[in-house]
């Protein structure tokens, strides 16, 4: 008698996921604990492993499929059933979900500061008073965004709205396409082979996730981009000296001490808007995203208390970060929680761009290649390295003047590489 396999739970908040790959073709002798999909969820990858040993009798998904959990996967004979051919379906045998942490102590939320309700875009047509399906991540969201659920439609099994639901309805609303804007929708795209050949590639998970986020990202908050640049010509010096000592001492372990350090002095940058409620949420922690380079697209893992910890510390933990990102071994877990976020992109070129800011975060740092660049010290023409500094930021939370000051704190922290090195 067969059983079916389930998606079972994938983590805090996740309510489904990608197919990126099926391991097993049905009439395929498995064993239990062998993979049998491959699920990314979040930009994280999760095996959906077997049961039991068997035959798989029915695979019912493929890849490219969104799932969700709860959903069935796959059909299984036991090994004993598979040999007599029985291939109804018994009640549920579903994969055993990851296990829960232990539960930790709540501690107290941190002060706020009160602003002035802001208004978010909404539908004005009155809600029903029907509980809408939807998660607690999905609730949560909507309240940030002051959207009200019985407005969006749900794309999951049961009518059930998701994330990604409340995100194109946000982008729906600012696009002037929205049920109450009056605007017009984007026109459809022209036959593009009429003026020559073409090829088609589907649009990966992990690059529909990154940009439903810049897309969200970009369509709520008022980007304002405060350029400078960091002499970190004794950074380089010192950083070369000790090669071979520890971890590679890169300059973004700097970069990311330097925004720690400024983090504590400049708190609005490590916060949130809370529009629903109408004020700043501060961050009592410093957890720092990195933007990585990956063959399936931009990850952003996060670094935890980094200004507890030093830059050596921070060198190894990002170099092993990474490593898990570009394997596909990192965790929804592990991309999660930022307060800020570093992308540089001075290892491929560049002088000045505009980083997207990392919503719910308000403020991120860019860096572009550092140029050997002649400079006026002390009435003397000198060749000096000069590192390009790019934060953007939320000027709904953040001044200019603030933004400024931010940045030549952070520039003055690189020019002095042994300060932080004695931090943390």
């Amino acid at each position: 008698m067969a059983s079916e396999i389930k998606l079972p739970a994938l983590g805090e908040n996740l309510e489904g996921g990608d197919v990126l790959d099926v391991r097993v073709e049905a009439g395929a002798t498995v064993t239990k604990g062998q993979a049998l999909v491959e699920i990314e969820a979040e930009k994280s990858t999760v095996e959906v492993p077997s049961p039991l040993d068997g035959r798989i009798t029915q695979m019912l998904v493929k890849k490219g499929d969104r799932v969700t959990v709860g959903q069935t996967l796959a059909l299984i004979e036991a090994g004993e059933t598979a040999k007599n051919g029985d291939t109804s379906p018994t009640p549920v045998a579903e994969v055993a979900a990851p296990e829960k942490p232990a539960p930790v102590a709540e501690t107290p939320a941190p002060p706020v500061n009160r602003l002035p309700p802001v208004t978010a875009p909404r539908s004005e047509a009155p809600s029903s008073g029907k509980l809408v399906p939807a998660g607690p991540a999905t609730r949560r969201l909507a309240r940030e965004l002051g959207i009200d659920l019985h407005h969006v439609a749900g794309s999951a099994s049961g009518g059930r709205v998701i994330e990604e639901d409340v995100k194109a309805y946000v982008r729906q609303l600012a696009s002037g396409s929205g049920p109450t804007s009056g605007g017009v929708k984007a026109p459809p795209l022209p036959d593009f082979a009429k003026w020559g050949p073409i090829d088609k590639k589907p649009f990966e998970a992990v690059r529909r996730r990154t940009a439903d986020q810049m897309s969200l990202s970009w369509s709520l908050i008022p980007h304002v981009t405060q350029s400078d640049v960091a002499d970190v010509t004794d950074l380089d010096a010192f950083r070369r000296q000790q090669e071979g000592n520890g971890p590679k001492l890169t300059v973004t372990a700097f970069a990311i001490k330097a925004v720690a350090i400024a983090l504590r002095e400049f708190p609005q940058f490590n916060a949130s808007l809370d529009l629903a409620g109408g004020q700043l949420i501060f961050k009592n922690y410093v957890h720092i995203g990195v933007a990585v380079d990956t063959e399936r697209g931009l990850l952003v893992p996060v670094l935890r208390d980094v200004d507890r910890k030093s830059v050596v510390q921070l060198a190894q933990e990002m170099h092993d970060i990474a490593d898990k990102a570009r394997q596909k071994k990192i965790t929804a877990d592990e991309m999660r929680g930022g307060s800020f976020t570093v992308t540089n992109l001075g290892g491929i070129g560049g002088t000045h761009f505009t980083p997207i800011i990392n919503y719910p975060e308000v403020a991120i740092l860019g860096m572009a290649r550092s140029r050997l660049t002649p400079v006026v010290r002390d009435g003397q023409i000198v060749p000096r390295l000069l590192l390009p500094l790019c934060l953007s930021y939320d000027h709904r939370v953040i001044d200019g003047a603030d933004a400024a000051r931010f940045t030549r704190r952070l520039a003055e922290l690189l020019e002095k590489p042994l300060l932080m090195v004695l931090h943390g």
